[in-house]
């Protein structure tokens, strides 16, 4: 699994006009998932999400109890090497990744974080406020 991770000062997800998952100062992490993840994957980018230190003075969502916006986004496996079209074959098919960023999100929020998110397989709209402007890329 890999996630990008954005410090935000606001993030929302919108589909079909419908505001389906939004936070204020947080995290906006955007999530991939490849085919040799598993649940124990899940789990242990739920913590380095959490825990990373990004926010202000140096501090995790978990010390300050920010709240992240998980955003499903097969893209980030996406592999543009060869040609001008994206190659899609190191992205986990939706049937086998929907679940693992479910557990993603159930671990996040079994370690206690306020978790929004968007939607499955949905046509979305995300926005948010970049702050620092910080942007990590985490992979487990």
């Amino acid at each position: 699994m890999r996630a990008v991770v954005q410090r935000v000062s606001r993030a929302a997800v919108t589909v079909g006009g419908e505001t389906v998952g939004s936070i204020g100062a947080g995290l906006l992490v955007y999530v991939g998932v490849t085919h040799s993840d598993t649940a124990g994957t899940a789990g242990a980018l739920a913590r380095k999400v959490h825990e990373l230190r990004i926010l202000d003075g140096e501090r995790s969502a978990a010390e300050l109890g920010a709240p992240l916006l998980v955003v499903s986004q097969f893209t980030l496996y996406g592999d543009t090497r060869k040609g001008r079209r994206p190659s899609w074959a190191a992205a986990a098919r939706a049937d086998v990744a929907q679940p693992l960023v479910e557990m993603l999100v159930e671990a996040l929020r079994g370690r206690g974080a306020v978790v929004e998110t968007g939607r499955f397989r949905a046509a979305m709209e995300v926005s948010s406020t970049n702050v620092g402007p910080i942007t990590m890329l985490v992979e487990v």
